[in-house]
């Protein structure tokens, strides 16, 4: 009989385990290896002393259960080895009833706080409220402190098919929040799959914390099974990398990774070997962030806002330009754009930072933009940049007289000098500068912005009907997502010509864009639909309830295509537009335009439709312009993951 700390548990049904057989059977939380041997039923410890190879899996060979991992042998009853060595199994009293077998089973001590339960509490003191990632050999005594913390409701875990799209979601939730949130991997593969998804982070400002096991420590620089130095391979991308020990100050390491990743916007990586993640730590209180912030809002220094006041006001026809570093920002740069009667132009990465209806909004400059924002960008007298990178693909030109204004001093003049480089915290910058400028002498450029739409939109319209690939024209495809999406929307896109035409034909109103910005990386868009849907979970209101919709090319969906499955499993509300010209339609665009042979850029693609369908979501499949706007708006009100699959005209962009 099993003593009074025991409880009876059944573990087999009669006739369950033939004689001669094993099988594991987990009770509570630890795996039996029961055996049939000789008419008597015994259990195990499923775990071989040596290397905890699972006896479960072994065989009855010769009258001995052999590990079938190195093939030490033990008595199937007794768990007692040959030859009176001392390296026996653990077992358990066991009774045959009329209904089964019964194993006596001790009672679980209770939890031991551990050095994960005070990391991960500390995460969450720190604001992270998801984490993506892949449950894995290395992990496994972090994730279970992540498990505890979401069963208290603390902590969402999505659990992912592909690393790197664990890192884009991550990537994405931080881009539209400003708050970090983390993606999760065991060592070696899992946590290289990571490093796409987190420089996208990286070069785009967003911040992220890469959680990663390790190999135990006594293994580390031996070159054990999985080993990688993390520290080394995340050493160009993360902004603080911590590799935590036995004797860590956990809560320390906790804190400072995320508070580098706010405070820097960008990613911190902590590390984790097998070993430590379990080390006990019952008295260890969490960090939080309480006394280690500072509020942001600096002002600039007087004599560089008192020049740019200075040439605002001269200015004649001032034009504001606007990136993804104004994005929490806008309401006084709009002010601003008001007082000087001044055209709001903005890079790729802000659209949609000001409605493209509202009287000075102009759309986007640069490759991806439109003629109304490259009008007034050569109209210009005066450039007030607020929160730009002045990359290449952006084009904005470097011999007007620029007023440059950013939080990071290093942006400031970093590809070519400007007039007036001016350091302070954009939103606070930008309402000093309305209060100083009084009475401007700009003229009111609004009526010139809705003749160069008018002419736009006149364009756009005589594109509705041209056909050259045989599909459908991007023209129309964005047109009937213009009618259709939502106002508040979240918007996530890939990269390629479907992005290019989103950029040029889609009307923003008051939604919100996501984009693999600097990186420029391909399958972004659908893992980073996933991070905005968690955004929407939350009670923020900025984000609470929107829908989100993502749109990518047969390329881009390609390369994350398994997380639809994902999305399926935990009911995000995705509405998915896929551009399929079964081609990588931007390479063979650029080989054409390098006067290459286009090559190598054709695709074999499923049906993406009948695909949605196999997964469990809603597919729609359109040919026809004229099917548009019927199919997004089925689409857009289905309660779940949902995929309309248009035939994309090849050519017409």
């Amino acid at each position: 009989m099993g003593d009074a700390s025991s409880s009876w548990l059944k573990v087999l049904d009669l006739g369950e385990l033939p004689e001669g057989r094993v099988k594991p059977v987990t009770c509570k939380h630890r795996t039996l290896c029961l055996t049939h041997f000789e008419g008597e039923f015994a259990a195990l410890d499923n775990k071989c002393p040596h290397q905890g190879g699972p006896l479960g899996e072994g065989s009855i060979e010769g009258g001995l259960l052999r590990c079938p991992w190195h093939g030490w042998d033990f008595h199937p009853l007794t768990g007692e080895p040959p030859g009176g060595f001392d390296d026996g199994v653990e077992t358990f009293p066991v009774e045959v009833r009329e209904d089964g077998v019964y194993v006596a089973f001790p009672e679980e001590a209770a939890h031991v706080r551990t050095s994960s339960d005070v990391m991960m509490e500390t995460l969450v003191n720190w604001g992270v409220r998801w984490v993506w990632g892949m449950v894995g050999h290395s992990n496994l005594g972090f994730a279970d402190a992540m498990r505890r913390h979401e069963s208290k409701g603390a902590l969402g875990f999505f659990g992912i098919r592909h690393e790197g799209a664990a890192a884009f979601a991550a990537s994405a939730y931080g881009k539209l929040t400003g708050r970090p949130a983390a993606c999760f991997a065991i060592a070696g593969p899992g946590a290289t799959n990571l490093l796409t998804g987190l420089w996208d982070a990286h070069v785009d400002r967003a911040p992220v914390l890469a959680l990663t096991g390790q190999v135990p420590t006594h293994l580390i620089g031996r070159g054990a099974f999985q080993e990688v130095d993390l520290a080394a391979a995340f050493g160009g991308v993360a902004k603080y990398t911590a590799v935590a020990a036995k004797d860590s100050n956990f809560r320390e390491i906790a804190s400072l990774a995320c508070k580098h990743a706010i405070v820097e916007s960008g990613v911190s990586h902590m590390v984790f070997p097998d070993d430590v993640q379990v080390v006990e730590a019952p008295e260890t209180k969490a960090g939080s962030p309480e006394g280690r912030l500072t509020t942001r809002e600096i002002s600039p220094p007087q004599d560089s806002l008192d020049d740019a006041v200075k040439r605002m006001a001269e200015a004649k026809r001032p034009v504001i330009v606007v990136g993804h570093g104004a994005r929490f920002v806008m309401g006084p740069v709009i002010a601003l754009a008001e007082q000087l009667n001044a055209p709001v132009l903005t890079t790729f990465k802000g659209k949609g930072l000001i409605a493209d209806d509202h009287p000075l909004g102009c759309g986007v400059i640069g490759r991806s933009g439109t003629p109304v924002a490259s009008w007034f960008m050569n109209e210009a007298d005066l450039l007030i940049v607020f929160g730009a990178s002045f990359s290449n693909h952006t084009g904005i030109t470097s011999y007007k007289p620029i007023v440059q204004v950013d939080y990071d001093p290093m942006m400031l003049g970093r590809l070519h000098s400007v007039t007036v480089p001016v350091w302070g915290e954009i939103g606070v910058t930008a309402r000093l500068m309305n209060e100083r400028l009084g009475s401007a002498a700009a003229v009111d450029q609004r009526p010139d912005v809705a003749r160069r739409w008018a002419i736009w939109k006149e364009e756009k319209t005589r594109r509705l009907s041209e056909t050259e690939g045989g599909g459908v024209h991007s023209a129309a495809i964005f047109a009937a997502l213009t009618a259709t999406a939502p106002e508040d929307a979240i918007i996530a896109v890939d990269v390629g010509n479907n992005t290019y035409s989103f950029g040029r034909y889609f009307e923003c109103r008051r939604q919100s864009v996501l984009m693999s910005g600097y990186l420029g990386s391909i399958g972004f868009g659908y893992p980073a639909a996933m991070g905005a849907w968690a955004a929407t979970q939350e009670s923020d209101p900025r984000f609470h309830g929107r829908k989100v919709i993502a749109v990518t090319g047969d390329g881009g969906f390609g390369q994350y295509m398994g997380e639809y499955t994902t999305a399926v499993k935990y009911g995000m509300n995705i509405t998915h537009v896929l551009l399929n010209n079964s081609e990588l339609g931007k390479i063979s665009k650029e080989q054409r335009s390098a006067d290459y042979d286009v090559w190598q850029t054709s695709l074999h693609n499923p049906s993406f439709a009948e695909y949605a369908k196999l997964c469990g979501a809603l597919g729609l499949r359109v040919t026809k312009a004229e099917e548009l706007e019927g199919a997004l708006s089925e689409a857009l009100a289905h309660d779940g993951p949902a995929t309309v699959e248009i035939l994309a005209d090849t050519l017409l962009i």
